[in-house]
């Protein structure tokens, strides 16, 4: 991969076949999401949003933790301002719900990539990406309710991927749990052994990358659109879409290689 950009603890690079990886690079403190790193990782997306060359996005971290949430001690700082820390609290709040929204409203699909432990707003993070494997070692877990810091922004993450009594259970006992009951209650794709999590991840990259960019496109942004829909709404909604999708070249394009057996060539319109 040739690097485009690299930040201290946050590093990107593009790799030849439109694969880019976002890697969390603090992992002296456990990739915490400080206010740099939320700004760091924000900019890397926004970067990649409107890359023509980036076709996938992989966030990965180094170091035994993925990330360990809000960075505790920048809060705890924070407290010796007049005002008690309130007004930065509502700024990194802010911030980090906006950085997890560049993802969800990202028209690359972005999936992470976790070898480590992730907790607070670091499972909040993993809960975000499009698709999510880990590898055997990894950890989740939102124990703000250890702390007396309810993981509510987290909570609107995981609540959206899993269950309501898994979501509950995660957040009313904060403890960690294996990699292997996180895709049993749906809040990682798969699990793999360490040695072979990134091998595997980049090989699931380089087969989206190969789709034409434009129904990825129409297709990630429809879902997230008609998930909280009601099934009469959601149906009109991606009807319209099915219609809109149906007129554009690349699904001419792929009808036509489909029907004569061939690779199609995208057109990405």
């Amino acid at each position: 991969m040739n690097e485009i950009k690299n930040k201290e603890i946050v590093k990107s690079s593009l790799s030849n076949t439109g694969v880019m990886r976002i890697n969390l690079n603090n992992p002296s403190n456990l990739n915490a999401l400080s206010e740099k790193m939320i700004v760091n990782m924000h900019d890397c997306l926004k970067q990649a949003s409107i890359d023509d060359k980036v076709r996938v996005i992989i966030i990965s971290a180094e170091g035994s933790a993925f990330s360990s949430g809000h960075d505790l001690k920048e809060l705890k700082l924070a407290k010796d301002s007049a005002d008690k820390g309130k007004n930065f609290y509502k700024k990194i709040m802010k911030k980090c719900s906006n950085m997890m929204q560049a993802i969800i409203n990202n028209p690359k699909p972005v999936i992470a990539e976790v070898e480590g432990t992730a907790t607070a707003a670091g499972c909040q993070l993993v809960a975000s990406c499009d698709l999510a494997y880990a590898s055997k070692s990894a950890k989740f877990a939102t124990p703000g309710v250890n702390i007396g810091l309810f993981c509510s922004t987290p909570m609107v993450a995981l609540s959206r991927n899993l269950s309501n009594k898994h979501t509950m259970e995660m957040l009313l006992t904060g403890d960690l749990i294996s990699s292997e009951k996180a895709y049993r209650i749906g809040l990682v794709n798969e699990v793999l052994e360490n040695e072979k999590l990134k091998d595997f991840v980049e090989k699931q990259a380089l087969k989206i990358s190969k789709k034409s960019s434009m129904t990825l496109k129409i297709g990630k942004e429809a879902f997230y659109k008609q998930i909280n829909m009601n099934l009469s709404d959601a149906y009109s909604y991606a009807s319209e879409i099915m219609v809109e999708n149906m007129l554009k070249l690349d699904a001419e394009e792929g009808i036509n290689a489909f029907i004569e057996k061939r690779k199609p060539n995208w057109h990405d319109k």
